[in-house]
């Protein structure tokens, strides 16, 4: 039978039929299932942070009573930024660099998200190589880090086994005492004594050159085929640490003393919550945990279909990642009550953060259990699935946002970009894998996402309410779920998401410390260095500002205004899902009303096209009142 023929007219640059299809760059590709954004969202957020740095902030901020703080922050500045990085890409389908078409002055953001992105991605894969060292050294009977007596300990190593046997008859004085734990992580693993400071790398540890290597291939792996592999993996990435976290809850809380860790952790201590220290602590846990700023939200979304409901997908990944993190805090001081007994000293003297307790504190108490090595392979394979999901989302991050700004060029040979950029940053982490490599990664987490990062989300906040506006924006967001977002989310992304993100500007600015590791004060030239990292990302700002009114022609004002509005091609990627404003913008559009198109391919109307038709009617409404002003 002979095919019916389209006339031209109805022809659009998304339908793949037509010669237009060809002039059109590769397809960006789509996730596989709605599962697959879901599941993504939730491992990039849920990572190593809801471990190693929620339980011990809670502690430290008054117990129970830091849930108070943390649960408005996440109201205030959590989930209303959590949904515009959402919205945002699902509108645009474009990575972090190319969305700034929605005001091209503002590309400068977008920069600066990409180096920020890069400078993580270089430290976080280390850690993740530490964890697989830490879980192949698991591979065994008895845990390396379990006794004295090995070539790396010194004299003033102590074994828990002694301490215990002492107690029975006098007292031991632990204090001036190091942990094999401890000996094992600073002397064989990092090598720390082969360098006197930052400035005297040493030689490489090759065993850890190994495992970054392992971590790189492992990501380039998982991210070959974009969210179409990765987006499989994490069925598996950001479900398994579940199971693992429950299993290792379930044995924290049945061991003796475990109930004196939870105690410690739990008690609330309301007094704190009139120290404004504690507010910025749980605004600081809010925006890091979620990983708002960082592109990898905005970059997941913008593989979305245009009409995915992103609105409930935001209250299931920030109330299940704050979920998480409570579940995490019980895990960890069950166990640390239980150690703290085991030894007889006070939890608060063996309660530590960040790597401290992953690596030392941790693996101690596991060579304290019946079948140590199988806890402690179970843990460190729970870190390393927590680190990987987050892991792929920055990769993920930088390969789209170059990608999308030359897709003629880098989209169909994304794989090969992929692997440039996994081996760019494999050789850039290489002094992390040196003696004094520690020194780098403390530095690195220190200062990359710092300030810089919340200047980047203020500045998108302001952006996208004050200069794109408000009232397009919730009607770019109306189109896209058939509702405008409520009097809460305006209130937020207007005055209480910025207020509360300049008010943490100004208190890290004006509590400013210079880094340590241990004893080791940085010398000057590396705080120099730290801060610098963290200016250049908002000097990108202003630099793209530049060449973005370079670009324009007319008075500097006139190059400001037209650099400020969104470029002619701004809006859903696909004709059929252009209505109003957005209606035949595209290039080469020859469609005159997309909704035709629509009906000629699906048929009838719906939902959808009741919203399209009822924004339209109310843009005509808004600009006849206009006129007659």
């Amino acid at each position: 039978l002979a095919q019916p023929v389209t006339p031209d007219l109805l022809v659009s640059p998304s339908s793949q039929d037509g010669d237009l299809g060809s002039e059109c760059p590769e397809d960006r590709g789509n996730w596989t299932g709605q599962l697959d954004f879901l599941l993504s969202c939730i491992g990039y957020c849920v990572g190593l942070g809801n471990v190693w740095r929620f339980p011990y902030r809670a502690y430290t901020n008054g117990g129970g009573a830091f849930l108070v703080p943390y649960f408005i922050m996440l109201a205030i500045c959590g989930i209303p930024i959590f949904f515009m990085e959402l919205s945002l890409g699902q509108f645009s389908s474009l990575g972090p660099l190319a969305v700034w078409k929605i005001s091209p002055l503002f590309k400068g953001i977008g920069m600066g998200t990409i180096l920020i992105v890069s400078l993580v991605a270089i430290y976080y894969n280390m850690i993740i190589a530490y964890v697989l060292f830490y879980l192949f050294a698991s591979l065994t009977s008895d845990l390396p880090w379990q006794h004295c007596g090995n070539w790396w300990n010194t004299d003033l190593c102590l074994d828990h086994h002694v301490i215990k046997a002492g107690n029975t008859t006098f007292p031991v004085n632990i204090t001036n005492t190091v942990s094999p734990s401890e000996e094992y992580w600073s002397r064989y693993v990092l090598h720390i004594q082969g360098s006197s400071g930052i400035g005297d790398p040493g030689r490489i540890r090759w065993n850890l050159c190994l495992c970054l290597l392992l971590s790189w291939t492992i990501v380039y792996l998982c991210i070959l085929k974009g969210v179409k592999s990765s987006g499989k993996v994490v069925y598996f990435t950001a479900t398994f640490p579940y199971l693992i976290l429950v299993m290792l809850l379930i044995r924290g809380v049945t061991l003796e003393g475990a109930w004196k860790g939870i105690r410690f952790y739990l008690t609330p201590q309301f007094d704190h919550l009139l120290s404004s220290k504690v507010w910025i602590e749980a605004a600081l846990q809010i925006f890091y945990s979620l990983g708002v700023g960082f592109g990898g939200l905005l970059t997941f979304a913008s593989y979305n279909t245009f009409h995915q409901n992103i609105y409930r997908d935001t209250f299931i990944v920030t109330l299940g990642n704050a979920i998480t993190s409570i579940l995490a805090g019980f895990a960890i001081f069950s166990v640390l009550g239980y150690m703290s007994q085991e030894l007889g000293v006070p939890v608060n003297q063996v309660a530590k953060a960040g790597p401290g307790l992953a690596f030392v504190v941790y693996p101690q108490a596991m060579t304290m259990l019946p079948l140590s090595p199988f806890w402690s392979f179970l843990f460190f394979f729970m870190l390393l699935t927590l680190g990987l999901d987050s892991q792929f989302a920055f990769m993920e991050t930088i390969v789209t946002a170059v990608t999308d700004e030359f897709p003629y060029y880098l989209r169909p040979k994304k794989a090969s970009f992929s692997a440039i950029i996994c081996i760019a940053l494999f050789l850039m982490g290489l002094i992390l894998t040196t003696e004094g490599g520690m020194y780098w990664l403390v530095l690195l987490d220190d200062y990359s996402a710092g300030f810089g990062l919340m200047v980047v989300v203020i500045t998108t906040c302001l952006v996208v309410t004050r200069v794109y506006g408000m009232k397009r924006f919730c009607r770019d967001i109306h189109m896209m779920l058939g509702f405008k977002p409520g009097p809460y989310f305006r209130a937020c992304w207007m005055v209480l998401s910025p207020a509360t993100m300049m008010a943490l500007l100004v208190y890290n600015i004006v509590k400013y410390q210079p880094s340590e590791y241990g004893s080791y004060r940085f010398p000057a030239w590396a705080e120099v260095l730290g801060i610098l990292m963290g200016v250049l990302s908002c000097l990108m700002i202003p630099m793209g500002m530049v060449v973005a009114v370079l670009q324009e022609e007319g008075t500097l004002w006139e190059r400001v205004q037209q650099a400020s509005r969104p470029a002619m091609d701004w809006g859903p990627s696909l004709e059929e899902n252009r209505t109003g404003m957005y209606v035949a913008s595209l290039a080469g559009s020859q469609s005159p009303k997309p909704l035709v198109v629509h009906m000629r391919k699906y048929g009838g109307i719906t939902s959808y096209e009741n919203t399209a038709i009822e924004v339209d009617r109310e843009m005509e409404e808004e600009e006849e009142e206009e006129e007659s002003v």
